[in-house]
């Protein structure tokens, strides 16, 4: 079975022979199954070589890398073994079709729509003004003409949505508005560091099929980002991340304690980033049973599927119907 591996402290990464070993600062070795690994998250100051590079790109292991303050900063993909010029241009050509381009556009925020109300209708008593809200804004979806007009509402249904926690969460963490860079308080620092694993898990089932991800629909395509995967994770933010940062908070997994406050940024500790990221393997982990599947599937494959049924569409197999659990 492949799982993630999360590595804190500061050491080197080294390769001996077929084996992966991580040392920290005291010299104390512990052995990485490669063969079983299907992610490395970096969050230390390690040391590699291109020897272990190589090792990493046999088995199709992906490197993410994270800098100091917890932020994402890229990514060590191995040679893509599922290349097809096919499926990228299909892809190019519905970028290219404002029509195909928008209809896509559309199909995202309407899958993400669906998880964020899913979300809060949990707590209707609460939140029933804002489902409202969200529902009014959503209706615009439809009558929409342009990508530039859909980020407009988007933008304005996450602000109702995100508002909505205050009614949900039992500690005292308050959303006020949404800081990114940096994080301003510790609801926000949650936010980004969660939507970062979002980012990292989508890119690594995207990189094992055909898709490309530099080519999306919702979020421009430009240099020095993979955009496929900002569309994709609209979907699984309010699916996975969410519920997470919802459950770390009113179960008490995470407090205030977690956080280090700094000159005008707030950053989850590295307790704080261990207990999220167990709850996270967690959520990924579970399974559902699958309506058309006919057996259980986990979060992470839903990822994956998601990625398959862009490839179907784009190729003109079948059209394209994003995810909205219906568990």
């Amino acid at each position: 079975m492949l799982r993630d591996h999360y590595i804190f402290s500061n050491g080197r990464l080294k390769r001996k022979d077929n084996t992966l070993y991580f040392f920290d600062e005291e010299e104390n070795k512990k052995s990485l199954p490669v063969h079983q690994t299907d992610n490395l998250y970096v969050f230390g100051e390690v040391d590699l070589n291109s020897s272990l590079l190589n090792l990493l790109s046999q088995h199709d292991v992906h490197l993410h890398v994270f800098n100091y303050y917890g932020f994402y900063a890229g990514t060590f993909c191995p040679r893509n073994k599922k290349v097809s010029g096919f499926t990228v241009v299909q892809q190019s050509a519905h970028y290219l079709d404002p029509e195909k381009r928008l209809y896509m556009a559309k199909s995202f925020l309407q899958s993400a729509v669906h998880h964020m109300l899913r979300n809060i209708r949990r707590y209707k008593e609460k939140t029933e003004q804002y489902v409202q809200n969200i529902e009014e804004e959503a209706k615009k979806m439809e009558c929409a003409t342009t990508v530039q007009e859909l980020m407009g509402i988007e933008g304005r249904i996450r602000q109702h949505y995100y508002q909505s926690f205050n009614a949900i969460l039992k500690q005292d963490f308050i959303f006020e508005k949404r800081t990114k860079q940096p994080p301003q308080d510790p609801l926000n620092a949650l936010i980004s560091f969660g939507n970062s694993l979002c980012y990292t898990t989508v890119l690594s089932e995207i990189y094992k099929t055909q898709l490309d991800p530099t080519i999306s629909f919702l979020h421009e395509p430009s240099t020095k980002r993979f955009s496929l995967c900002l569309d994709l994770a609209e979907i699984f933010k309010p699916l996975i991340v969410d519920v997470v940062i919802i459950s770390c908070i009113n179960n008490r997994i995470i407090t205030q304690k977690h956080f280090d406050f700094l000159d005008g940024m707030v950053l989850l500790n590295e307790e704080g980033k261990k207990r999220f990221i167990k709850e996270w393997d967690e959520k990924l982990s579970t399974t559902v049973q699958h309506r058309k599947l006919k057996r259980k599937v986990s979060y992470r494959y839903f990822i994956r599927l998601e990625c398959y049924k862009l490839i179907k569409h784009f190729i003109g197999d079948e059209p394209y119907r994003p995810l909205k659990a219906w568990w």
